[in-house]
């Protein structure tokens, strides 16, 4: 069987990096993570390390803008073999070489159900502020503008009356390790790239 290669972007834990790794522990899953790219120093990066991933920093002080960070990011994923782009709590955006690059092939997980309190790191703690019954998480096909693309799944968490921020990131994650594995088997079972 040939299955899916995928690229991670990360720059924090690596939980749903994690999520996809042992999602690939079963032969009969349809890809495998193959490149770790990470924009800072990260516990992601310790996570692709000791699951034998392939893994790349790239910092932004090492480069001479953005452009060419991403344009050097792009350069690794070919390199791979990539065929699908997973932004796994990636704190940058994107420049468009990557975006035009990957078009229809870069999927993005964000905890809300966009499009409600896109285009932050913070929507967690916007969906308290803002008095919610629920939030959750969403996968989308990253475009050119931030948490536009076309949503591919969401699935709803209940904001409770003592909920902290914490409390009810914790339940949001969950949710987001559970989903993100099954859109990539659904991804890797259809053409890629999506249409848009």
């Amino acid at each position: 069987m040939s299955r899916l290669r995928v690229g991670v972007l990360v720059s924090g834990r690596g939980s749903n990096l994690q999520a996809l790794i042992e999602a690939a522990k079963d032969p009969l899953y349809p890809a495998r993570v193959v490149i770790v790219c990470a924009n800072r120093d990260c516990a992601a990066l310790e996570l692709a390390k000791k699951a034998g991933v392939s893994r790349q920093l790239f910092r932004l002080a090492a480069f001479p803008d953005r452009l060419a960070r991403d344009q050097a990011m792009v350069k690794t994923m070919r390199l791979h073999g990539v065929e699908l782009v997973v932004c796994a709590g990636y704190d940058a955006i994107l420049e468009r070489t990557f975006t035009r690059e990957f078009a229809g092939r870069i999927i993005n997980i964000h905890p809300s159900l966009l499009p409600e309190f896109a285009g932050t790191m913070d929507a967690v703690t916007m969906a308290l502020e803002a008095g919610v019954a629920e939030t959750g998480c969403t996968v989308h096909v990253v475009t050119k503008d931030v948490d536009q693309g076309p949503i591919l799944a969401q699935r709803r968490v209940e904001v409770r009356p003592d909920d902290t921020v914490e409390s009810l990131r914790e339940r949001i994650q969950a949710e987001e390790h559970a989903l993100l594995p099954v859109v990539v088997k659904r991804l890797a079972g259809q053409p890629l790239p999506i249409s848009l």
